[in-house]
């Protein structure tokens, strides 16, 4: 798996011996079952010398206390802090960087602490195949993702040298697209197609998060554009939209993660919402962990922190532009 969407890795634990010698008593715990037989060959568990019960009196029946407490395995967890000082509720620093690319119709440079992605736009006065075919009015938006060889360590390969689109970008272009077009009124762009280009230039996770955010401001510059142009009477873009990433790291919730971070939580999530509180998409799934719904309404409470922070950015760009003569 690609160091951008890494697999996650396991919080380390610490379980109690199964058996010790207390009072010249012998006091006899479960054998490790083979789920523990397992993560101990992983090195993900580590056995320490503390008894599994409580100390008993050298009268008392060892067999009968152990069995009362069923001698179970003790796991202890080590908390761990963000390793960039950032609170859990805290997302990166964001930066939008305007008209990187000159022939598109609206482009952003937008980063997440280290996280940096270019989001252009460009249109067609064409609609898909499929649209033609199907009688459909209006118009569309699509969206392709992708990450420069240079943006992760060790090199990503081009898509081109394997003929095909990767999973993972598949997946990610189509996540954006769905997040775009769900604030756009694919009406009112007539027998057009809206294409947003999104170019990973360096991965600190949260790529796709990242890029959505950036899409949505660079969208809504290339909306005032058509509309200046005469494209549009009125922007077809109804309203702005973000994304940002969770997790549950050693029993901790935080928002917007880190490459650092993605490898480490047992649970990942990733929130898309409007700048109304509305969502687009929520996605959560545990690596080889469960997790309580209190667990996903912290990570959902994080997320909409997140998202607001986000589109607030977004709109002191826009204020600066509308105070900005037009350039064209």
């Amino acid at each position: 798996m690609h160091p951008s969407d890494p697999g996650r890795a396991r919080s380390r634990a610490v379980v109690a011996s199964p058996s010790t010698s207390l009072n010249g008593a012998r006091r006899r715990c479960r054998p490790p079952s083979e789920f523990q037989h397992y993560f101990s060959r992983k090195g993900l568990i580590e056995r320490r010398p503390a008894g599994c019960v409580k100390a008993i009196a050298a009268s008392a029946s060892p067999h009968s206390k152990c069995k009362s407490r069923k001698c179970r395995p003790q796991l202890r967890f080590t908390v761990m802090q963000r390793n960039d000082g950032r609170a859990p509720d805290e997302i990166r620093p964001i930066n939008f960087e305007l008209n990187v690319a000159p022939h598109a119709s609206g482009s952003v440079l937008v980063s997440m602490g280290k996280t940096r992605v270019i989001c252009a736009v460009t249109i067609e006065e064409t609609v898909p195949r499929w649209m033609k075919e199907q009688g459909v009015t209006g118009g569309w938006l699509t969206a392709e993702y992708s990450m420069l060889p240079y943006s992760t360590q060790p090199r990503k390969p081009r898509d081109i040298t394997k003929a095909r689109v990767d999973g993972r970008s598949v997946e990610i272009q189509r996540l954006i697209g769905r997040a775009l077009r769900a604030v756009i009124d694919l009406e009112k762009l007539g027998p057009r197609t809206i294409w947003m280009d999104c170019d990973v230039l360096q991965a600190d996770g949260g790529t796709r998060t990242t890029a959505i955010t950036g899409a949505s401001l660079a969208l809504a510059i290339a909306c005032r554009k058509f509309v200046r142009e005469k494209k549009f009477a009125a922007p077809p873009m109804r309203k702005l939209v973000a994304a940002v990433s969770a997790g549950i790291l050693d029993g901790q919730s935080i928002v917007d993660l880190n490459y650092e971070e993605d490898k480490l939580v047992t649970v990942d999530f990733n929130l898309v919402a409007t700048e109304d509180g509305e969502f687009v998409e929520v996605q959560s799934s545990g690596e080889e962990a469960t997790f309580a719904g209190s667990q996903l309404d912290e990570m959902l409470a994080l997320g909409r922190k997140g998202i607001a922070e986000s589109i607030a950015a977004q709109r002191e760009v826009l204020a600066r532009l509308m105070v900005t003569p037009s350039s064209s």
